[in-house]
């Protein structure tokens, strides 16, 4: 008797149906952060910095890592290391958590001397400058229990993939993997097949990925641009964040990771061209509860992504009102 598609070898990883849809294996939500089962004092990390609930991807994430899990992945979750650095202090500042990020452009003498005399309880880098400190041996296999590789789609598609590899290859096949990614290529889905057995899969479905609380408009303009180097964009995060200039101009793997709690106004110079992209940038006027606005600019043949981008998120952008001011 003939196997179903379904029985038939597809070639993906397990969990991937015959037509290339990864399915989750794992559904339980918890829609708030009180019973998650965190500690106090990291409770109080999380109100104290100003989220409110849980976003659609950790009501569900949350709890198998805490399980400990060995090896899980999430479609959609959360680069700028510096800023990751800052909220995890934030976050943990009531359990006395230390955390070090470990960046590229950085001086490596430095980077030593500081991992060996602080031995931070986490580190957050880039994938060149974490691979160099463990071949250094200043970062040690044998004491790293969690492994979190996040914007996995973004790391490999710009060239890290033989680092990140190299990386896992460096440490314990005991250690508990976290792979995040806001869309699955295939190369996602070779290191969930070659560094991960029988992962926790968790997706979020786009129709979960709520706009809602963020009122949305377009103006339209004519296309303009400018660039900023990696020294000016260091000083200018800087000021932002301390408030002392209250607008930012950023890319989109930039925004991927802000998460400034002063943001109520996002403006989209232009759209991007990747439509998953779009909830990355304007959704952080809109995150854990908090409400915010978001402005495009929109020429003539832009029109056609507006639209594509309204069909994705099932949401309608209408043109700027004259009383804008009065919305956000």
């Amino acid at each position: 008797m003939a196997n179903s598609s379904r029985d038939q070898d597809h070639g993906g990883p397990d969990g991937m149906e015959p037509d290339g849809i990864i399915e989750s294996n794992w559904n339980e939500i918890t829609d708030n952060f009180d019973d998650m089962n965190l500690k106090e004092t990291l409770l109080r990390g999380i109100y104290a910095y100003g989220f409110e609930k849980p976003s659609a991807i950790q009501q569900r994430a949350i709890i198998p890592c805490i399980k400990g899990n060995r090896w899980s992945f999430a479609k959609y979750f959360n680069l700028c290391y510096p800023q990751i650095q800052k909220v995890i202090l934030a976050l943990g500042d009531y359990m006395g958590a230390t955390c070090h990020a470990c960046i590229g452009g950085t001086n490596v003498r430095n980077e030593m001397q500081k991992l060996q005399a602080e031995a931070p309880h986490i580190v957050v880098g880039t994938p060149g400058r974490v691979f160099d400190m463990l071949n250094r041996r200043y970062l040690s296999p044998k004491w790293i229990k969690m492994f979190v590789l996040d914007e996995a789609d973004e790391m490999l598609s710009r060239g890290f993939k033989d680092q990140i590899y190299e990386i896992f290859q460096k440490l314990s096949t005991n250690i508990q993997v976290v792979l995040l990614s806001a869309t699955m290529p295939a190369d996602v889905l070779e290191v969930t097949k070659k560094f991960m057995r029988d992962p926790v899969r968790i997706l979020v479905k786009k129709e979960e990925l709520t706009l809602e609380g963020i009122k949305q408009f377009y103006i339209n303009v004519e296309r303009e641009h400018g660039d900023m180097d990696q020294k000016e964009r260091d000083v200018i995060m800087r000021e932002f964040r301390s408030g002392s200039s209250r607008v930012l101009i950023t890319t989109d793997l930039l925004a991927r990771g802000i998460d400034v709690q002063q943001v109520s106004l996002v403006i989209n110079y232009d759209l991007p061209t990747n439509r998953e992209n779009y909830i990355h940038r304007i959704g952080r006027g809109g995150r854990f509860g908090r409400k915010g606005v978001a402005i495009n600019f929109v020429t003539e043949e832009d029109k056609r992504i507006l639209r594509d981008i309204e069909t994705f998120y099932n949401t309608t952008v209408e043109e700027m009102p004259m009383n804008v001011a009065d919305l956000i």
